[in-house]
């Protein structure tokens, strides 16, 4: 009886759990799925149109550039926070004073929100690089990166990387942790030292936090969203624009809510397909080191 007691108490534990994920989560995604055969404009009678808006997709030239901005935002974002994660990693995980307190300093830029970090940068972009830039005379700062369209993504980049190498560097340090110092110790009698002993032993033992930190980075930023919302709303002209953003504002605003659903749609499978090939790849590599 005791047992099937504590069965029931689980069940029971576990069914408003359940309940809040299928309200919250599924019976969105699948209104959102329904919604992409429609006309719905967000109000008022629809209509359905099949696979019109999946067509449409394929057609429209603003998607179409917010795929390539999205993708070229989360490729070089990517990079560049886990070259920055895994290089203080090495450091912060080294034999130095304050360990611990440095830690806790590196993690505060992933406490803050996202729109709070953009609109402190907002400001940073618009009036005090500038005021730099004029100081020294230096032409690339001295107006707002902001407002150049060949400029403002990056600025985005810079944004989301210092916030997203805080969490990537406690996984890499969680990684480092777990190499055994018996394998430094007979790397030292090879004489491995410096790059070769980050190449040869190092990397091939935290291979796998690579894997998770890449993946989980690349769809981040691939949904990115708080940061274009505090910095650019999609500006200038377009340049800023990712699926997220697109989505929300023409759909939620721009009376497409059945076209952005089908890109949301989309957006979804791409992400999977993205995560899943990025996995097996990854694991194929680990299983080569």
């Amino acid at each position: 009886m005791k047992g099937n007691d504590r069965k029931r108490t689980f069940l029971l534990i576990t069914i408003p759990i359940l309940a809040l994920f299928f309200v919250f989560n599924t019976l969105p995604l699948i209104k959102g799925f329904i919604y992409s055969f429609t006309n719905f404009k967000g109000y008022g009678s629809y209509d359905w149109v099949g696979l019109r808006n999946y067509i449409d997709l394929f057609q429209d030239v603003r998607v179409g550039k917010s795929y390539l901005f999205t993708f070229k935002f989360a490729i070089v974002a990517t990079i560049i926070v886990n070259i920055f994660s895994l290089i203080l990693a090495l450091g912060l995980n080294s034999k130095i004073r304050a360990k611990s307190a440095l830690r806790g300093i590196y993690f505060i830029p992933n406490v803050l929100g996202g729109l709070v970090v953009g609109y402190i940068f907002s400001f940073i972009f618009t009036y005090i690089l500038p005021a730099v830039g004029k100081a020294l005379g230096i032409d690339f700062l001295s107006s707002s990166m902001l407002a150049d369209t060949k400029s403002a993504w990056f600025a985005i980049v810079i944004v989301a990387a210092w916030q997203a190498i805080a969490m990537n560097t406690i996984i890499y340090i969680s990684g480092l942790q777990t190499v055994p110092e018996d394998v430094y110790e007979a790397g030292a009698i090879d004489g491995a030292t410096g790059w070769t002993k980050f190449k040869n032993l190092t990397f091939p033992l935290i291979v796998p936090f690579f894997t998770i930190n890449m993946v989980l980075c690349m769809k981040n930023f691939l949904m990115a969203f708080d940061q274009i919302m505090a910095l650019t709303k999609g500006g200038p002209a377009q340049s800023t624009e990712s699926i997220s953003f697109l989505i929300y504002k023409n759909g939620m605003d721009g009376g497409q809510f059945g076209f952005q659903s089908a890109n949301a749609v989309i957006f979804f499978v791409v992400i999977v397909a993205i995560s899943v090939f990025q996995l097996t790849f990854m694991n194929k590599k680990e299983e080569q080191l």
